[in-house]
This record gives structure tokens, sequence and C-alpha cells, in this order.
């Protein structure tokens, strides 16, 4: 969180929230507690938003999303650190640089000049269900889970009531609501290092996965 704080501070304009996604109130208060000693050095650290109960990954984007009324752009990062905060850094100077109505998605291809390090059930999983994205949506997306994005605010609010899924699909249904709206959509390669924890069912959740994107298709409305 320091890092994060200390490199967009660089950047100007740009502020932080933290989302504790009803974890209990012993974590909340421990998040308060962190919140508070980081603000001290870096202001442009809003106020926590504490979730009276557990939304999802989805339902906690959507909610710090839906609190902020006049920033340009709206980005949410993965709170493990397996993104640094250089390669956000990085990202939100390209989305300015940017014409309006792009959004900007975040990649985990290896390419020369970036590292990407996962565990194999991980990348596994992801490839699976990329081609799973791909197929039934036609998109031809190559990481719509990487946990970093940035998206204009204009166009968040734009799609914000068709967006219903609050799990590990959220990403999908945001990708495509948004390509449907006519925002552009860009992935951009960058460096990650998995942090370990987490466990993947490889079966199960593929299942669950495949469920997900048949009901994106569903709304669509497509064939």
């Amino acid at each position: 969180l320091a890092e994060l704080c200390d490199e967009t501070a660089r950047l100007g304009g740009v502020t932080s929230r933290v989302v504790e996604d009803g974890s209990g109130e012993e974590e909340a208060k421990r998040m308060r507690e962190i919140i508070t000693t980081q603000q001290e050095r870096s202001p442009h650290l809003l106020a926590p938003l504490m979730l009276a109960e557990n939304v999802g990954k989805g339902g906690a984007v959507h909610a710090a999303w839906r609190e902020e009324k006049s920033a340009d752009w709206l980005a949410f990062v993965d709170a493990d650190g397996s993104c640094s905060a250089a390669e956000v850094a990085r990202l939100i100077q390209l989305a300015r640089e940017s014409p309006p109505r792009n959004a900007w998605f975040a990649s985990r291809v290896k390419m020369l000049g970036k590292t990407v390090e996962r565990h194999f059930r991980r990348h596994l999983l992801g490839r699976v269900y990329a081609t799973l994205v791909s197929e039934l949506l036609d998109i031809p997306v190559y990481d719509s889970q990487c946990g970093l994005k940035l998206v204009p605010r204009t166009c968040f609010e734009a799609v914000e009531a068709r967006l219903k899924i609050t799990g590990f699909a959220f990403d999908v249904e945001l990708l495509t609501a948004l390509l449907d709206s006519g925002c552009a959509v860009h992935e951009v390669p960058i460096s990650w290092h998995e942090t370990p924890g987490g466990k993947v069912r490889l079966l199960r959740d593929s299942f669950l996965m495949a469920r997900d994107v048949l009901k994106i298709k569903a709304a669509r409305g497509r064939p």
C-alpha cells in the first residue's frame, strides 16, 4: 500500500481507496488502523470503504467505483501485490495519454521485457477460461482476469446498470458491457509476480466459470 501511494503521488491527481469486503470486525479494525497510519504520509489515500458483508471481488470493485463521482478514470488493482506499483503507475500514465472511451486491461502475457511468474494450476485455469471467453463470446481476449484495470468513469456509468455478476466472472461481464457500449478495450502486457495463497480447484472452478460465461452470453442476447 505504501509503495502504491508513493508511486501514484508522483503522478499527481490520483486518489486511492481500500475496500474491506466484509471480513469481520477484527479485520476491519486492523484495516482502519493501517489506513489511518498511511494517511499521515499519503493525504491522497481516501478513507477505506468498509462493507458490512462480503459481496465478492466484483461487488467490492463496483461499490468503490460507485462512490466516485468526479474522477476521469476508475481503476482497481489486486491487494496482494502481485502487480507492482510501478506497473500500476505505468498504466495510469498510458490511460491519461489515450483518447476518450478507451479502457485499459492489464494482461499477463510473456513478452520481451516482461516477467510473468504464475503457479502452473492458475496459469492452466486462466488459459482454459480465456479460451471459453474467446469462443463463447467471440472476443479475442488473452487474459480477462488480470487484477489491474482502468476504465473511463463515463464508460462505467454507461454500463453500470448491466453489471450483475460479483464473483469470478465480473471482469468478463465488464469487458463485454464496455465493448457492447462502444468503449474500446486494450490489453497491455505487464510484469506479474504471483503471491502465494489461494487454492485453485481446476475441475470445479472451470465448471463455475463456464456457467458464468454462458450467463453473460445469454444476457447479451446473441446466438
